[in-house]
């Protein structure tokens, strides 16, 4: 009987600490060092760098739709699709429509983004965003430069690398103004 209670006991105890092991070993990893010392990492939920996240997927995004010129526009617009929802492609069907692009090719225009500002606010678990793009436009001889202020929602996805590398999905996106500014600024 006592063999009995012992093993139990035991496996009780083993059980308990792999379990143990195998929690502390979910929120670690470790990597090599060049001189082969390791170097424990510790791995944080996405919901504490969402933010850092959905910054640097917002300003991804905003550099394929808007950086565009003839001889990448397909390629970037192809890859800022994945980013966003129906909303965004219904928006570049419509540039399509409008001869936005048929412009770009024919003028052999540049369209460089300069600066993008994003601001991120989370209510009841929805995150809204609002992100002013300065871009300038070269035809040539004429630069024109332009604000557009952009909103709409992220969500959570599945990463899909390298088309979606944060996981986040943009979805009612919208175009909210888009303003010339002087040259003197």
């Amino acid at each position: 009987m006592a063999v009995v209670i012992c093993s139990v006991l035991s496996s009780f105890f083993a059980v308990w600490m792999v379990f143990n092991i195998n929690k502390k070993a979910l929120n670690n990893a470790f990597a090599i060092n060049t001189d082969g010392s390791i170097i424990p990492l510790k791995l944080v939920t996405q919901k504490e760098n969402f933010k850092v996240e959905a910054l640097a997927d917002l300003e991804l995004f905003h550099n394929y739709f808007y950086n565009i010129d003839a001889s990448n526009y397909e390629k970037n617009l192809e890859k800022a699709l994945w980013l966003g929802n129906s909303s965004v492609d219904n928006l570049y069907r419509q540039k399509k429509t409008d001869g936005v692009y048929n412009r770009l090719l024919q003028y052999s225009l540049i369209q460089k983004v300069l600066s993008i500002d994003s601001q991120i606010e989370e209510k009841n678990g929805v995150y809204t965003f609002r992100t002013v793009t300065i871009f300038e436009i070269n035809r040539g001889s004429i630069v024109d430069t332009y604000e557009l202020v952009s909103t709409g929602n992220l969500i959570a996805v599945d990463r899909n690398f390298p088309n979606n590398p944060h996981g986040l999905l943009i979805t009612n996106y919208f175009e909210k103004s888009l303003k010339k500014l002087n040259d003197e600024n």
